[in-house]
């Protein structure tokens, strides 16, 4: 759905539930993030979340494993570890029963690779597959994280490239090379978890995913609700190899024009910025990483962190005063 639609629809519903008589909801509609948050006692908070999709890739176990690691990363971008999950399916009638069971057991596999526990579902019969997972996860409240601590002067920091979305839509379209799809499967497949733990023993001022509106969408979100400006520099940003490739050939799926158009008006490109690099930084991303504002003093230890522990991450701009975002390019063609 359009964000600003969705802003518009549950704006109305905010009144029915006034934060003064919920005091023990740390995050929920006034406090739109990525996941619900309430505090249980002084030492104990749960994260709630769902997100669910139609297929992304053509085999059925892989997809499963996405959707599920996808449905739990808004708990890694609160801070948080999962503890429960639920199935939620839609299936067609007609779905032959071994695909059902291999999409079911990619998700169940990612959950207890993540140290959670799969407890139930709920299925319905659906003219497309759909798959994905509500999920529970726990954290103290004093080391939840947020879209709204950045402050000036800190690095940002991106813990997966960007380009599934776009590698994706190829693959839909026949047209992905094969040497694209098995990095961009692996990255959907990848956890957040490590990167959630590297990030909380170092310390940052504020953390989210980055998957549907895009890298300039849910950084924009950042910006926002810190009250200060996103500056990314284009050459720093990392992509998946073939990402830049299907921009030049306009593969772009419907999400990348849907997120401009909310988002650019909060966006300054730099001159000499392509159109087809503009809209592929506002193009969707399925189980992306996080997107991390992290203290000056901070920065070199936790990209050592990173490198120590064999995960990747990118530094690729800094926060300043101000609002929005920019997107600079010194080396422009």
């Amino acid at each position: 759905m359009d964000p600003m639609v969705l802003a518009q629809v549950l704006r109305p519903l905010q009144g029915l539930f006034p934060a003064a008589q919920h005091p023990n909801v740390l995050v929920g509609l006034h406090v739109s993030d990525d996941a619900a948050v309430y505090k249980i006692t002084d030492n104990v908070a749960v994260i709630q979340t769902l997100d669910f999709f139609t297929p992304v890739v053509d085999d059925p176990y892989d997809y499963g494993a996405i959707a599920a690691t996808n449905a739990m990363s808004d708990i890694y971008a609160m801070g948080g570890e999962v503890a429960l999950a639920m199935n939620i399916c839609g299936f067609p009638k007609d779905l032959p029963i071994e695909m059902i069971s291999e999409i079911l057991r990619g998700g169940a596999e990612k959950v207890a690779e993540a140290g959670g526990v799969l407890v139930g579902g709920h299925t319905v019969d659906d003219k497309e597959p759909k798959y994905g997972l509500s999920v529970m996860g726990v954290i103290h409240p004093d080391k939840l994280l947020t879209k709204a601590g950045a402050k000036a002067g800190d690095v940002l920091v991106l813990t997966k490239p960007l380009g599934v979305g776009i590698i994706t839509t190829a693959l839909k379209a026949d047209v992905a090379e094969p040497q694209h799809i098995a990095p961009a499967i692996a990255s959907m497949k990848l956890l957040n978890r490590e990167a959630t733990r590297l990030i909380q023993e170092v310390g940052v001022h504020a953390c989210t995913d980055i998957t549907g509106f895009s890298l300039l969408g849910h950084g924009s979100e950042m910006a926002e609700k810190s009250g200060v400006q996103l500056c990314f520099s284009l050459e720093q940003i990392p992509f998946l190899d073939g990402a830049r490739q299907y921009a030049e050939e306009w593969l772009f799926p419907g999400g990348s024009c849907r997120n401009q158009r909310c988002y650019q008006d909060s966006v300054h490109f730099a001159p000499g910025i392509s159109d087809e690099m503009q809209l592929l930084l506002f193009t969707p991303e399925t189980s992306g990483g996080l997107l991390v504002a992290v203290p000056p003093e901070h920065a070199n230890l936790l990209t050592t962190r990173f490198a120590e522990s064999g995960h990747f991450c990118a530094i690729i701009g800094d926060v300043q005063e101000g609002e929005g975002i920019q997107v600079i390019y010194s080396n422009p063609a």
